[in-house]
């Protein structure tokens, strides 16, 4: 009798059965049978190239962690040195501000100058800084209409910018709707 041939047989008759290849052996079609055990022109398996998949996945791991920050931490330009502080929170999402030695940036794009400021010697409004954090302020009560805007930005500023320099960008952040101002400074261990 052909093994293609169905007969009746008892499901009770064998319980225990032979060790062997189970994986499509009851299906009735001779070309399935010819590509499990191997007759069909080409193999049923597929080779997977795992070298490839491995590397990919250990520099995507590896990225992830050199980029990842649990605290919200921000990288500091080298050449700005922040002024310590004992009680401080965690950063922030919020425009960024720095302030360093001759130039104002919002989020890394150039806001000001702090020459014209250091020259007139008196506060003043800086209008490129306003018009940065003002379209800030605008998009995003766009991208969300329905929240209070919190009306916070964040000043980085160098410990040796003069306090005129400072005041002026303080006092442009708050005509601009960010009456709300963090100072970034680097933690200093707390004292008992």
């Amino acid at each position: 009798m052909d093994r293609f041939t169905r007969k009746h047989k008892n499901p009770h008759a064998h319980v225990i059965q032979q060790p062997g290849r189970r994986l499509m052996k009851h299906v009735p079609l001779r070309f399935v049978w010819n590509k499990v055990s191997g007759h069909g022109a080409r193999s049923p398996n597929a080779g997977l190239n795992l070298v490839s998949f491995i590397d990919f996945l250990v520099v995507t791991v590896i990225f992830l962690l050199m980029s990842f920050s649990a605290s919200g931490e921000i990288a500091v330009d080298k050449n700005v040195k922040l002024p310590k502080a004992e009680n401080v929170e965690d950063v922030i999402d919020a425009p960024m501000v720095a302030v360093n030695g001759n130039q104002i940036l919002v989020d890394g794009a150039l806001a000001g100058s702090t020459r014209a400021i250091e020259e007139l010697g008196r506060m003043q409004k800086i209008d490129e800084l306003f018009n940065l954090l003002k379209n800030k302020r605008e998009l995003w009560k766009q991208v969300q209409p329905n929240k209070p805007f919190p009306g916070v930005c964040i000043l980085q500023v160098d410990q040796n910018v003069p306090a005129l320099v400072v005041k002026s960008v303080f006092q442009t952040a708050a005509f601009a709707g960010y009456p709300n101002v963090s100072f970034m400074v680097s933690k200093l261990p707390k004292s008992n």
